[in-house]
C-alpha cells in the first residue's frame, strides 16, 4: 500500500459528506436506521469511535453499499496514524524481522 504524507479521508468525513448530507440525514435519522443510539453516530461522525465489522455491516445495510467499503476507509486511517506516530513507530521498529524458511 502506498502510503503519503497526506492524512487520509477518515469514516466521518465520507459518512458526513458523501452520506449524510447530500441525503439530508441527521444525526437522529440514521441512528435510527441504524438501529443504534445517536451518540454512536455522532462518535463515528467526530471521529472518536472506530468502524467495526459490526458497524460496517451495519452501514453497508443502511446504505447499499459493501462493508468493506466502510472497513477500508477506516483501515487507511488506522495505518496511517500508526505510521505516523513516533510512539508506534518505535514499537515497529523493535520488531526483529524473521529469517526466512530454507
Amino acid at each position: 500500500m502506498l502510503m503519503t504524507k497526506r492524512k487520509p479521508v477518515t469514516v466521518g468525513e465520507i459518512l458526513m459528506e458523501e452520506f449524510m448530507q447530500p441525503l439530508g440525514l441527521t444525526q437522529a435519522a440514521l441512528a435510527e436506521a441504524m438501529g443504534v443510539q445517536r451518540k454512536h453516530v455522532n462518535e463515528l461522525c467526530n471521529n472518536r469511535r472506530t468502524v467495526t465489522a459490526a458497524t460496517a455491516l451495519i452501514l453497508a445495510r443502511v446504505f447499499g453499499n459493501s462493508p468493506d467499503f466502510w472497513l477500508n476507509i477506516q483501515r487507511r486511517s488506522d495505518l496511517w496514524e500508526a505510521m505516523n506516530s513516533p510512539k508506534e513507530l518505535a514499537r515497529i521498529e523493535r520488531a526483529k524481522p524473521l529469517p526466512t524458511a530454507a
